[in-house]
């Protein structure tokens, strides 16, 4: 069994698994994916508050119904994002990170997260979002990271860490004596 395997089998989320597998940016569907390269030029700007989010509050707190509005824009900003990433064309991603399936709802758990993410986008960056269920939001820019880290710190107004980092594009690695494999 590939580590890919083991994983999506005990965390229960392919989608969670394929990226920590193999690095880069990664779509899934079921078992079957596709993955891309990313630029290490790409930043990623994570605000992590101190404090946590509970998966299963943030689930609750979903509607049962999705606008029909709503979920047709998420699935073209989605399509928009994968086809940035697979082409490269980072500039593509500006704009493209609205949500109208979760991020709504869970303002009421994270109150700065609107804040947050317009003031991360008047700062350069292509857009931010709610990492997963929360509480870390992420932000994306190819220019001016500091900047754009600065300016969500001040929004976010209360304690709360920042990492500027870039994409792992090597997934997971083992060693093996002197030498290095990838899964």
């Amino acid at each position: 069994m590939s580590i890919f395997h083991l994983c999506a089998e005990l965390e229960g989320h392919p989608d969670n698994a394929a990226p920590c597998s193999f690095g880069g940016f990664t779509v899934t569907r079921g078992e079957n994916f596709q993955r891309f390269e990313v630029s290490s030029r790409l930043k990623f700007i994570l605000l992590i508050p101190d404090f946590e989010i509970s998966t299963p509050a943030a689930r609750k707190i979903l509607p049962t119904n999705i606008s029909r509005v709503g979920a047709v824009e998420s699935a073209g900003n989605a399509a928009t994002i994968a086809a940035a990433f697979a082409s490269r064309d980072y500039e593509k991603l500006l704009g493209a990170f609205a949500d109208q399936l979760h991020q709504p709802f869970r303002t009421k758990l994270i109150p700065m997260l609107p804040r947050v993410i317009a003031t991360a986008e008047n700062a350069g960056a292509f857009g931010a979002f709610l990492s997963g269920s929360g509480s870390t939001i992420c932000a994306v820019t190819l220019h001016s990271p500091r900047k754009v880290a600065a300016a969500m710190k001040r929004a976010a107004k209360s304690e709360c860490m920042i990492v500027i980092t870039t994409a792992d594009s090597h997934g997971v690695q083992t060693r093996h004596s002197s030498r290095v494999t990838h899964h």
